[in-house]
């Protein structure tokens, strides 16, 4: 993996395993966190877990099939997307209003953004 779609590809594992992580087998979750969140190589993590580089590549690419199996399933990460896009624009938009309604209206759109982040942080 090289340049952008290596950072894109990054971000949505990590993204991904941020919903799903804890229903992945304890393997599969250290074999992502190693190579996705500490950039360890196949094999430095074969080295460390005492199998092949080709069994590391497999168990990475099968929970990676799995994550996007429940996302498929479930779509989390795209609420999550969504949310945070809507969240996005109803703050432009609270700017563009009179100093009276943009406080409370600021200050509910910060409590959803809170209870979005909550939420991501108990998953």
């Amino acid at each position: 993996m090289h340049g952008d779609n290596a950072l894109a590809k990054t971000n949505r594992v990590n993204m991904l395993f941020d919903f799903y992580g804890p229903l992945l087998t304890e393997k599969q979750q250290t074999f992502l966190k190693y190579y996705f969140h500490d950039d360890y190589s196949l094999g430095e993590i074969a080295a460390d877990a005492g199998v092949s580089r080709q069994a590391v590549y497999e168990h990475l690419k099968r929970a990676e099939q799995v994550l996007e199996s429940y996302e498929r399933k479930l779509g989390l990460v795209s609420r999550h997307d969504r949310l945070q896009e809507g969240l996005d624009r109803l703050e432009r938009e609270i700017g563009g209003l009179p100093d009276e309604w943009r406080r409370m209206l600021a200050e509910t759109a910060a409590l959803l953004r809170g209870s979005e982040e909550e939420g991501n942080e108990r998953e």
